[in-house]
């Protein structure tokens, strides 16, 4: 073989191998963006939902309704909603990763702490508004850290500074406070999630 030609094949080969790289690159960033996006579905979804039923079930309690708990039935279509989203994007997505697995399992790992922790509200007398935000904290900071969001992550430090107030005041008080966590550790991160997701898009 001649040496023009032994040139051009390593040129091929370092110029496939470059192709290769960046097609990597492209798909891990891809990956990222796409988890971010479906991340402020996720976030508004219960940011709304959990936010409104904290603050329907404070004003039902101060008006003495006798069953200020029937705010939360709301959640019952929200948990549909959530999984018939999850079940499309998994179907639709073209670039599944590791990311997407972590995240879909981290998400899973608290829900099934916060239906224990609500399963045993009379044990805990109710107390339950600020252990659910820590495990919402959890969820949101991880999820903030995985896709390197700031404030993503900054939504997980406000609902543990929830969390804190919330165990410091009467039962009643801790849904308004909850309420409170969840539009500023989940919607406002939520939205700015979505807004930076159109950008990049």
């Amino acid at each position: 073989m001649s040496r023009s030609c032994l040139k051009i094949n390593l040129m091929e080969k370092q110029f496939s191998s470059s192709e290769s790289l960046a097609l990597i690159t492209e798909m891990i960033q891809k990956a990222k963006k796409e988890a971010a996006g479906d991340g402020s579905f996720q976030l508004l979804l219960w940011g709304w939902v959990i936010a409104l039923c904290n603050f329907g079930h404070y004003y039902l309690a101060k008006s003495n309704f006798e069953m200020p708990y029937v705010v939360w039935f709301a959640v019952i279509p929200a948990v549909i909603w959530s999984f018939v989203h999850e079940i499309r994007k998994r179907k639709t997505s073209r670039i599944k990763t590791h990311l997407d697995d972590f995240l879909g399992q981290l998400w899973i790992a608290v829900f099934v702490g916060m239906v224990i922790i609500l399963s045993f509200m009379p044990v805990l007398e109710y107390r339950h508004n600020p252990i659910i935000l820590v495990l919402a904290g959890v969820g949101v900071f991880s999820t903030g850290a995985m896709i390197r969001d700031n404030s993503t992550k900054l939504g997980g430090a406000v609902l543990f500074l929830g969390a804190i107030v919330g165990f410091l005041l009467p039962v009643n008080e801790q849904y308004l406070t909850a309420g409170i966590a969840m539009v500023l550790g989940y919607l406002v991160p939520g939205y700015m999630l979505k807004s930076k997701f159109k950008n990049r898009v």
